[in-house]
C-alpha cells in the first residue's frame, strides 16, 4: 500500500528555517528518486528539489543555496531543510517519487512564510 506522509510545516517569519519530513512506504522508496514538490495559490505544482537513492540532489534554481533535500533509506524518510525562508516560499509541500510522480500524493504540509 502506498504511503506518503508528509510533516513539519508551519508559520515562520521571512528569513526563518524549517524541516520538512516525509515518510513514504518501503515498497516505493528503497530503489526510487524522491522529490519534494510544492503548490502555491494560483500556480501549478512546481518541482523543488530531489535526491537519488544514492544521494545526488537536484535543486530549482529558485531555492538553490537556500533549502537542503536529504533521505534516510533506512528510516524510509526524506528530509528537506528550509532556510532562509522568503514569503515566496508559502506553499503546500508534497513529496513524490521523481521523474513520474505516482498517481497518489499524500496530504501535504502548509509552509507559510510571514512578517
Amino acid at each position: 500500500q502506498v504511503q506518503l506522509v508528509e510533516s513539519g510545516g508551519g508559520l515562520v517569519q521571512p528569513g526563518g528555517s524549517l524541516r520538512l519530513s516525509c515518510a513514504a512506504s518501503g515498497s516505493i522508496f528503497s530503489i526510487r528518486t524522491m522529490g519534494w514538490y510544492r503548490r502555491s495559490i494560483g500556480k501549478q505544482r512546481e518541482l523543488v528539489a530531489t535526491v537519488t537513492s544514492t544521494g545526488s540532489t537536484w535543486y530549482a534554481d529558485s531555492v538553490k543555496g537556500r533549502f537542503t533535500i536529504s533521505r534516510d533509506n533506512a528510516k524510509y524518510t526524506v528530509y528537506l531543510q528550509l532556510n532562509s525562508l522568503k514569503p515566496e516560499d508559502t506553499a503546500v509541500y508534497y513529496c513524490n517519487t521523481f521523474p513520474t510522480p505516482l498517481a497518489y500524493w499524500g496530504q501535504g504540509t502548509q509552509v507559510t512564510v510571514s512578517s
